[in-house]
């Protein structure tokens, strides 16, 4: 079923000349371990299938057919051609028929790059990309047969899963996206098997539903899939990977990179439903090829009878799968799930597909889940995990890493297409912690009563000797060393309305460690005061406030005293008769 790559003859070819101008030209661009197929297309001849890409997710199409034609080799950027005067304003083409992608089918590959764009930026996932997939799964939603808010108009599925020249893949949504009960089929513009859009799948258009038909949440969900792992996309190596991932043949990662290359010099938008589509599959079926725009309805011409078939012989029974043969699912050495918040969790998380004998099932599809109110997820972002069992039938979760929701969640392990009791892990997400708070400097902290501390309190958190960021903290004012009351005298905070407020709760450690509390005032009584700060974890610091009595002024001499003494200086100083 491998495409014909770089085989096949195409209708109007290039003279040979041409070819090597376009192979030579392409070469010039090529990224670190790309090369040029002898048609100028770009491929990935060392691209290995690694055992990663394979075992993720067993491909988010189950490895269905694709469309193997490839792009033409003229630029998809030729000069502009001058509009003849006096003609009428109207669309121009700004290149060849392959390098136009319908409108709504356009503007969902690039909102879904965005959106990547801004909640994954390590991934440098190019809405190009999303294009390339979207013609070699679909061609652009057939052509952009879809409605005003990117539905296909019809479904658009692959062939059943069967086992018949494909993978087979038993029924894993009871047909609710694929109209299957028996086993399943890809669905919709990107052609996701039921089993990865129940995990993957997105609301791209923001209607509330996940929906495999609507080319915004196809084209959303391919860009998480694509992004998951920590891939970084603009690395040669990522890219093959993830690609790899989505459809496992090396004859797809050659399409779809040619595609790449092709829409990254120059595409344009076309209406809906005007699209070509590619007229050859993978599994050797040829499609119409030209566009998706309805033609007339044409009067059939009776036909000569045809002769009865034979009645068909009985179908054999397909030899069962790996997936067929588990009765039961295990864990196997799971250790404690504990982790502090923000950190990864130290325990590895597995099962172990068996058989009623005991005995363990390799290749087997294992989903992880984390179930509950959590933002935990595991490398790469994402809920859900699909890895593949090894020839001992052990599957090994990714790892997973905590986030800043603390308390309890599952971690659930089931078989793919295969219905058997799921296997639990507890796990536990804890505060961020410190055991040390220590002052960042050692300047006494003093005022008069009435006034305000010329410093401010800060401190450093600490939690085994490395920095403690993102700790809860709290700071109250107390009367003595022993004493877990606020004290009703003394320093004290303001408040935003600037009332007096001696306990402050809702603080946190920044990146580096450090908490500045708030200036101090001191009210009208003088002493010694302590200000008490505490961590989640047990850190706690006190510091000591000194508020001196406000200096006595001179006295002032009353009117009466300062009347008489002028009169005796006055009398003093006249001279006698």
């Amino acid at each position: 079923m491998a495409a014909q790559f770089g085989r096949r003859l195409r209708k109007g070819a290039l003279a040979t000349t041409v070819a090597a101008a376009a192979v030579a030209a392409l070469s010039a661009s090529q990224a670190p371990g790309v090369t040029v197929d002898t048609q100028g297309r770009q491929t990935a001849a060392d691209a290995q299938a690694t055992p990663e890409a394979a075992a993720d997710d067993g491909a988010a199409t189950g490895n269905s057919p694709y469309y193997t034609d490839l792009p033409p080799l003229n630029s998809p950027n030729p000069a502009t051609p001058t509009p003849t005067p006096g003609a009428s304003a109207g669309p121009v083409a700004t290149g060849p028929v392959e390098a136009g992608i319908p409108a709504t089918v356009l503007d969902a590959y690039k909102k879904a790059a965005a959106e990547l764009a801004a909640s994954k930026a390590g991934c440098n996932l190019p809405w190009e990309l999303l294009a390339a997939i979207g013609k070699v799964e679909s061609g652009q939603a057939r052509g952009g047969n879809v409605d005003a808010n990117g539905t296909t108009l019809s479904p658009i599925l692959g062939p059943k899963l069967d086992g018949n020249g494909f993978a087979l893949i038993q029924d894993t949504d009871n047909g609710a996206y694929d109209g299957d009960t028996t086993v399943d089929r890809a669905v919709g513009p990107m052609q996701f098997i039921p089993s990865t859009w129940a995990w993957a799948g997105r609301d791209g258009n923001g209607d509330g539903v996940k929906d495999p038909n609507n080319v915004y949440d196809a084209a959303l969900a391919a860009g998480h899939y694509l992004c998951r792992n920590g891939w970084d996309l603009s690395t040669q190596a990522d890219l093959n990977r993830a690609i790899l991932s989505y459809n496992y043949s090396q004859d797809y990662l050659n399409t779809v990179l040619s595609w790449l290359e092709y829409y990254r010099k120059g595409t344009h938008e076309i209406p809906d439903g005007t699209g070509t589509l590619p007229a050859n599959r993978s599994d050797g079926r040829h499609t119409s090829g030209p566009t998706t725009s309805p033609s007339a309805p044409t009067t059939p011409t009776p036909s000569a009878p045809t002769p009865q078939s034979p009645k068909p012989s009985t179908p054999s029974t397909p030899a069962p799968t790996p997936t067929d043969t588990v009765d039961h699912l295990k864990d196997v050495g799971t250790q404690t799930l504990t982790a502090t918040a923000g950190q990864a969790f130290d325990g590895k998380i597995s099962a172990r597909a068996e058989t009623k004998a005991g005995k363990g099932v390799g290749k087997v599809r294992v989903r992880f889940t984390v179930v509950g109110d959590t933002d935990a997820t595991f490398t790469g972002g994402e809920s859900v995990a699909t890895v593949a069992t090894d020839t001992t039938g052990v599957a090994v979760a990714p790892v997973l890493q905590a986030g800043e929701k603390t308390g309890g969640f599952t971690v659930r392990a089931v078989v793919v297409g295969r219905t058997v009791s799921a296997v639990d892990h507890a796990a536990t997400v804890t505060a961020r912690a410190a055991d040390t708070l220590t002052r960042t400097s050692d300047t006494a902290l003093s005022c008069t009563a009435g006034g305000e501390f010329a410093d401010q309190v800060e401190v450093k958190a600490t939690n085994g000797g490395a920095v403690a960021d993102k700790v809860a903290a709290t700071a109250m004012l107390v009367g003595s060393a022993g004493d877990t009351t606020e004290n009703d005298k003394g320093p004290y905070f303001k408040d935003a309305n600037g009332n007096a407020v001696r306990t402050l709760t809702g603080l946190e450690t920044d990146a580096n460690g450090l908490l500045k509390l708030p200036k101090l005032y001191a009210d009208d009584t003088a002493g010694t005061y302590l200000l008490r700060i505490t961590t989640t974890g047990g850190a706690t610091l006190t510091v000591e406030l000194t508020v001196t009595a406000a200096p006595t002024p001179d006295p002032t001499p009353s009117p009466t005293e300062s009347a008489s003494a002028t009169a005796s200086a006055s009398a003093s100083a006249t001279p006698s008769a």
